[in-house]
């Protein structure tokens, strides 16, 4: 069986995480959320007070700081130097602040780099947003998932509502302003790779997706 690299792209609440994860755990591939490396940055920045506009300073960040993946047996975590830092990226301040520093032409391409190494080896799966056409642009198998807003803002506030007191509506507002914010960028905006599988998980469960994906997969691996 041919080695495979597998994008899986899509806005905020598609459910890609979830997809992603059960997808590499079915096919015994590594699985990496390229997301957590912008939330990453904006940690970082956040904590040392470096503003998301400001290129010299995120230039400098971006020279200075240590991110690693790390693989653990509950699954991957993020590592910024010696410091676990997986929950704390995951709050919805941290998630506005990774779209805007995603936005600066300077941490896509110190990013890119580290990127690219972790899929060198293949059998991974990759999620992000530009991973089917700016960072692995001949990956064997690109899909772009996505669902109406309606689904992806109950998904997305379900998720939060144990750590956050966030109404629907706020996470609504927040989902939208994300999305025009990634769909608008200059610097690799949002949108599907022209030979992306597309996938609407709107009226799907996790499964179905991960059904409908597998079948592509099998079709790429002989």
């Amino acid at each position: 069986m041919k080695k495979l690299l597998i994008t899986i792209d899509g806005p905020a609440g598609a459910g890609k995480t979830t997809v992603s994860r059960k997808l590499a755990r079915q096919l015994g591939y590594v699985y990496v959320d390229t997301g957590a490396l912008y939330r990453g940055v904006a940690y970082e920045a956040r904590k040392r007070g470096v503003s998301p506009d400001d290129d010299k300073a995120l230039a400098r960040l971006c020279a200075e700081i240590d991110l690693r993946v790390v693989r653990t047996p509950s699954g991957t975590r993020l590592y910024s130097g010696d410091m676990d830092i997986s929950d704390n990226i995951r709050t919805p301040e941290m998630s506005m602040m990774a779209s805007a520093v995603s936005a600066r032409p300077i941490v896509r391409e110190a990013l890119l780099d580290i990127q690219r190494r972790l899929g060198a080896e293949k059998n991974a799966v990759f999620e992000g947003r530009d991973m089917g056409t700016v960072v692995f642009p001949d990956a064997e198998v690109k899909f772009f998932l996505t669902a109406d807003i309606a689904t992806r803002a109950g998904r997305r506030h379900q998720e939060l509502s144990e750590n956050c007191g966030q109404t629907l509506e706020a996470v609504t507002a927040d989902m939208k302003r994300r999305d025009a914010d990634d769909s608008s960028r200059a610097a690799a905006p949002l949108k599907p790779a022209d030979d992306a599988v597309l996938i609407d998980s709107t009226t799907l469960s996790v499964e179905g997706v991960v059904r409908q994906m597998l079948a592509r997969v099998e079709l790429s691996r002989y």
